[in-house]
C-alpha cells in the first residue's frame, strides 16, 4: 500500500528518484501513465497488469470506454528503476503533467501519483475543505 507525501526533484534528464520506502516494491518494474487532474499514475508492474485486465472488460461499444482506454494506455510507459531507484519519466508525460523540477509524489493506495508541486498545493488547498465537510458516505461502508 502506498501512503504519504514525498517531495523529490526531477534531475536534468527527467529522472525521478523513487522515495526509498517504495523502491523495493517497484524494483522489478513499473508503469507510468497519464492520471487525472493532470498528474501521473505510477503502478508497480503487477498492479498495472490487474488494472489492464479490468480494462479489458470494458465494452468496446462504449465511446467513453474507448476514449478512456486510449488516453490511459497510449501514454503508458514501462520502466525499470536503476539501482539508485531512478527512472526516466518520458518527455510527453512530463509535459502532460507540467513537471519541471519540483514534484510531489503521493501515495494513493494501489498506486503513486506524481504532481507538479505547485499544482498539488493548489489542488490540496481547493479540496481539503470539501474533504473536511463531507457529511455523507462517499466510500460505501467506510464510516
Amino acid at each position: 500500500m502506498f501512503l504519504g507525501t514525498h517531495t523529490p526533484r526531477l534531475d536534468d534528464k527527467g529522472r525521478l528518484f523513487l522515495p526509498a520506502k517504495y523502491r523495493e516494491r517497484m524494483s522489478e518494474g513499473l508503469v507510468v501513465t497519464r492520471g487525472q487532474e493532470r498528474c501521473l499514475f505510477l503502478f508497480p508492474m503487477d498492479e498495472f497488469v490487474k488494472v489492464a485486465e479490468q480494462m479489458r472488460l470494458a465494452p468496446t461499444t462504449s465511446k467513453a470506454a474507448r476514449d478512456y482506454l486510449r488516453v490511459f494506455l497510449s501514454g503508458a510507459s514501462d520502466e525499470v528503476p536503476d539501482k539508485q531507484g531512478r527512472f526516466t519519466i518520458p518527455a510527453t508525460l512530463r509535459q502532460y503533467a507540467g513537471l519541471d523540477r519540483d514534484v510531489t509524489v503521493i501515495g494513493a493506495g494501489s498506486r503513486l501519483e506524481v504532481w507538479d508541486s505547485a499544482v498539488w498545493s493548489s489542488y490540496l488547498e481547493a479540496t481539503e475543505q470539501r474533504y473536511a465537510d463531507t457529511a455523507e458516505e462517499v466510500v460505501p461502508g467506510l464510516f
